[in-house]
């Protein structure tokens, strides 16, 4: 083991230590409240949201953007736009009316809207996938733990997982809260180490310095350089997402205030700027310094452990323990309430808000268990857990959740058939592709196949059962026939532009986008007519008798 390696195992342990501990301290020092365990009270102030969501999506970013820049030069900072982005969305449509509604996860959205079997396939879906987003950010510290201590990546991921279920266990989003405030102070300490190392090898003047290598590599600099089918699926994959990030929602939701959640993400935009910067630098600086490396996440621990003291290394890899925890965390928690939260009440309508929280925290060691089992299985690549969740979630949720917001016409049977027919051709397309990260079949994304199943499953069963009629002449109708206008264009533009997109690989992006206006024309053209409710349109007796669990019980 190098000194390195050894400052890292007692810098991390100890941070280790306080998180476990002191979240708890934290924790029983404050009032459990309504809702504690899932929201934490109710009770973040902004600068904790903004914490919380520095701590997601700035903390994971972060080690994507490192990875890609070391393969694609500055062009990864579109991944961190793309992210922002979202923040901003999240922030400017969607707090106040989820917080309206009490929302906690999207299951629950699904599951009020269409039933208890719609709520169990949701929750067993997005609960299994959240591992898979824990997974891949966590196999950026594994690497570093690797490099200066020789341990195996799964065991090291084994460790994380272990290390999330201590902490989580005891104090729900509290946890969360006093964990990601930690975490953003620890990322920050890496920042400064970051710099530090930009300054000492290779630097940024003279001959041999970074602007120097910089120009023998010019493609490094080139900000499509990661290729546009790539940028591009980074903002649709990130903008589409905004309805369905539930981990953001329960934190965002954890606030006083709509008001204060909204802050609370503003401000995390704005903190998560500098660390997207510092992440393309680093990554650059790796490539150029010591290139070729097969796994990127691999050579850059290898770059910082050879410019500043060991006892810096270890700073600064505690700093991507701290990013890896800051994603995963909230993952693993998220996962676990919508395995134990809502997919407990949706077998066990009755139970309280104690059960409830106790099958969260029987989830959270299930789905410990799943993040071990994930990485033994494979471990070198964190983009393809990626590429696996977000087409398993998103091609199974997307539909019913737009449905759940804006079309009061769709059917429990239509979200029912959305959800696995999502899923199912998310997976078989990522099959065909040999569950390649990045070479798919025929050129598309499996999510933008998944997404489009989905959608088309929710409008043809819903038309098919709900005994719809067209709308009344009126604003509603001729904004409809726009939306069937600009769906006919684009599938012309698609079919005359063929070559074009299939080069670039955006034949998928074009094909959900038309399929997302077919949606929004069928949501502005039809409204129910009088069998639509004894189709399935209505709430049925057996569901009216259960109370709603978007706020959990008293």
């Amino acid at each position: 083991m190098t000194a390195a390696g050894v400052w890292t195992i007692i810098l991390a342990l100890a941070y280790t230590a306080w998180l476990v501990v002191g979240g708890r301290i934290m924790v029983r020092r404050q009032e459990s409240g309504k809702g504690g365990f899932f929201v934490g009270g109710r009770s973040f102030g902004p600068w904790t949201v903004a914490f919380c969501i520095t701590g997601l999506f700035s903390g994971s970013s972060y080690i994507a953007i490192v990875e890609l820049s070391y393969r694609t030069g500055i062009s990864a900072v579109w991944y961190g736009v793309a992210e922002t982005v979202q923040i901003l969305l999240i922030a400017l449509l969607l707090v106040k009316p989820l917080r309206e509604k009490l929302v906690v996860t999207v299951t629950g959205i699904i599951g009020d809207r269409f039933g208890r079997a719609a709520k169990a396939i949701g929750s067993v879906i997005t609960g299994l996938t959240f591992p898979m987003y824990s997974v891949a950010t966590t196999i950026a510290f594994a690497s570093a733990l690797h490099v200066v201590t020789d341990l195996s990546l799964p065991l090291s991921v084994a460790a994380t997982a272990v290390v999330l279920l201590a902490f989580l266990s005891g104090g729900g989003m509290r946890s969360v809260g006093f964990s990601q405030t930690m975490n953003v102070i620890m990322i920050g300490l890496m920042f400064l180490v970051g710099v530090w190392v930009l300054l000492a090898d290779p630097g940024f003047g003279g001959a041999d310095g970074l602007v120097a290598r910089a120009a023998a590599a010019p493609e490094m600099l080139v900000l499509s350089n990661a290729g546009v089918s790539l940028i591009v699926a980074w903002f649709g994959t990130f903008i589409i997402n905004v309805p369905l990030a539930q981990a953001a929602f329960q934190m965002s939701m954890s606030a006083r205030t709509p008001e204060d959640g909204q802050r609370g993400l503003y401000r995390a935009a704005v903190l998560g700027i500098p660390l997207i910067l510092l992440g393309v630098v680093i990554g650059v600086a790796a490539a150029l310094v010591q290139p070729g490396e097969a796994l990127p996440l691999v050579a850059i621990p290898e770059y910082i452990a050879g410019v500043v003291p060991p006892w810096a290394a270890g700073v600064f890899f505690v700093g991507l323990w701290a990013c890896a925890l800051g994603w995963a965390g909230p993952c693993q928690f998220s996962g676990a309430t919508s395995l134990g939260r809502d997919l407990g009440s949706a077998l066990n309508p009755a139970a309280t808000e104690r059960q409830l929280v106790r099958y969260t925290r029987v989830a959270l060691v299930g789905l410990t268990v799943v993040m071990v089992v994930f990485a033994l299985l494979r471990t070198e690549e964190s983009a393809w857990w990626n590429v696996m969740a977000w087409t398993l979630r998103n091609g199974a949720t997307l539909a019913p959740v737009l449905a759940a917001f804006f079309w009061p016409l769709a059917t429990r049977s239509a979200a029912l058939t959305a959800m696995l027919a999502g899923f199912g051709a998310g997976m078989g397309w990522y099959a065909a592709s040999g569950f390649h990260a990045t070479d798919f079949f025929l050129g598309m994304h499996p999510v933008w196949v998944g997404m489009t199943a989905n959608l088309l499953g929710m409008v043809l069963v819903t038309l098919a059962q709900s005994g719809w009629q067209l709308v009344a002449p009126g604003r509603a109708r001729q904004r409809g026939v726009t939306a069937v206008v600009v769906a006919v264009l684009l599938v012309m533009a698609g079919a005359a532009l063929w070559p074009w997109l299939v080069q670039f690989g955006l034949v998928g992006l074009v094909m959900l986008a038309a399929m997302i206006t077919v949606f929004v024309a069928v949501v502005l053209l039809t409204e129910g007519g009088g069998a639509s409710r004894a189709a399935g349109g209505g709430p049925d007796l057996a569901d009216e008798a259960v109370p709603s669990r978007s706020e959990p019980a008293t």
